[in-house]
């Protein structure tokens, strides 16, 4: 009878702990992978990298020169207008084709533009004033012609260096998103792991609960103990039967949790492995501070605010500002009725204007807003401090408990070792008959405890390893950093 009890506890054991038949193997890195590729933040992320890269690039095509052709294959008018000079009706008729080439190119280092157009063009006209009949003609045109503005700022560039703000905010926020989705999943993942640890456990325990009623049993056939201590054993054992099925109820909870978080359908079969083992790492607090000021991204957003806002307080003292322009354009137009005699005697097209814009008074609607776009400059500058600060604060806390955390592993260790030793030492009293039923599975439930409690210290380490990982975004597992940022 007791050998028939062992291998149903045995059988109950294997079943509890067997992964099912062609269950996924899922390690960490494995559950990050599925997460990152199906998240939906991490998919609008990676869309609004890419818009911001696009327009950046576009920004920068726009910097090289533009080539058009406008092409009049065919243009046919004819019109009866009013002649004030001869004070009669005049019928005209024109015929036009003819093409136009411009080359454009801007210069980002003085924000003006350089143009050079060539038009050709073939016209018959026709006049009811003109009694000679239609005339012929062919035009040419070629002209230079530079555009610069004066006494304001350089737009091209400032517009450039806007996009180039967005698409490194883009990236910062891509890889914020990214460490918050590992942070999640990993805690999940381990609390997971830890549910089945526990199940393990329970299943060591119920071995060991079997094993005391099978001795208590045979010390009762012996006469050698009374029959209560079979009652207290078998329900010891009962206890820790229902212990090990409410433990695997809430792994397989946890799992199904686990399948959502990664975007799996629930039936598909899952097993998660993972190494939990003792894994110190050393972690210089002045390496990890100073990384962590550099580069952490929500500093850095929020020096970009910064920068942005200084944009803006340049875009804003633009407006009714005093501004000017001068155009140069140099030419030469050919007309002829002969095509090979364009340029027989051509006419130079020559021209500079100068502009001004003078604003003369506004209401003070300029100083209104200079002054609301410097207090804008004045709270991103003073968050940005706030923010410093509080990151600081943030790595010194988790460096701290990151030390905690190997002490806990230290005194866990030691008390699995010391439970273990206690329990077979009153194994053997048990044994012996010097300790009842229920005393031994005090000891029991003592070692269940205690080897929980060390899984529990080393999970919480590698939790304490990732959360200093993503407080200073170094990586000392791997002592590498965790992103790079790449603006070309």
């Amino acid at each position: 009878m007791s050998n028939k009890r062992n291998a149903i506890v045995a059988w109950l054991s294997v079943m509890m702990l067997a992964p099912a038949v062609g269950a996924e193997q899922l390690t960490l890195d494995g559950a990050l992978s599925i997460a990152f590729d199906r998240s939906p933040i991490i998919r609008v992320a990676r869309h609004s990298l890419e818009i911001s890269r696009r327009n950046l690039l576009a920004q920068r095509s726009a910097l090289r020169s533009k080539f058009s052709l406008i092409l009049t294959p065919y243009e046919f008018t004819k019109d009866r207008i009013f002649s004030d000079l001869v004070s009669a009706y005049n019928t005209q008729e024109q015929t036009h084709l003819g093409g136009r080439l411009s080359i454009q190119q801007p210069v980002e280092l003085t924000d003006g533009s350089l143009s050079l157009v060539q038009s050709l063009d073939w016209r018959k006209a026709s006049s009811s004033f003109a009694g000679s009949g239609a005339q012929r003609t062919y035009s040419n045109s070629l002209f230079l012609r530079y555009s610069q503005p004066l006494f304001t700022y350089n737009r091209t560039r400032l517009d450039l260096k806007s996009l180039e703000l967005d698409l490194e905010n883009a990236q910062l926020n891509f890889a914020v998103q990214k460490l918050q989705i590992e942070s999640q999943v990993t805690r999940l993942f381990l609390d997971l792991y830890f549910k089945r640890r526990n199940v393990a456990i329970s299943v060591e325990e119920l071995r060991n609960a079997t094993q005391s009623l099978g001795i208590i049993r045979s010390k009762v056939n012996a006469g050698i103990s009374a029959q209560e201590e079979v009652y207290q054993a078998d329900l010891t054992r009962a206890n820790s039967r229902a212990s090990l099925e409410n433990g695997q109820l809430q792994y397989d909870d946890a799992l199904d949790r686990f399948k959502i978080q990664l975007g799996q359908p629930l039936d598909t079969e899952v097993e998660v492995t993972a190494d939990v083992s003792k894994q110190l790492v050393e972690v210089d607090l002045d390496h990890a501070t100073s990384h962590g000021i550099e580069n952490r991204m929500e500093l850095r957003q929020r020096d970009l605010a910064v920068r942005n806002a200084m944009d803006d307080l340049i875009r804003t003292d633009a407006q009714n500002e005093f501004r000017g322009t001068v155009d140069v354009t140099f030419g030469l137009i050919g007309i002829d009725e002969d095509l090979a005699e364009l340029y027989s005697s051509p006419t130079r097209n020559q021209a500079i204007s100068l502009q001004f814009n003078i604003p003369l008074f506004d209401w003070g609607e300029r100083e209104h807003r200079m002054a609301a776009a410097r207090e804008n400059v004045a709270s991103r500058e003073l968050s940005a401090e706030e923010e410093r600060k509080q990151i600081l604060l943030e790595i010194r806390q988790a460096h701290r408990n990151l030390r905690s955390q190997v002490t806990q592993i230290d005194i866990a260790e030691k008390s699995v070792e010391n439970a273990r030793r206690t329990y077979e030492i009153n194994l053997e009293r048990y044994r012996n008959g010097d300790l009842s039923s229920k005393d031994i599975a005090f000891y029991q439930d003592q070692l269940s405890r205690e080897q929980l409690n060390e899984v529990r210290a080393l999970i919480d380490y590698q939790l304490a390893l990732l959360d200093l990982k993503v407080r200073t975004l170094w990586d000392f597992a791997a002592d590498e950093p965790v992103v790079t940022l790449d603006t070309d």
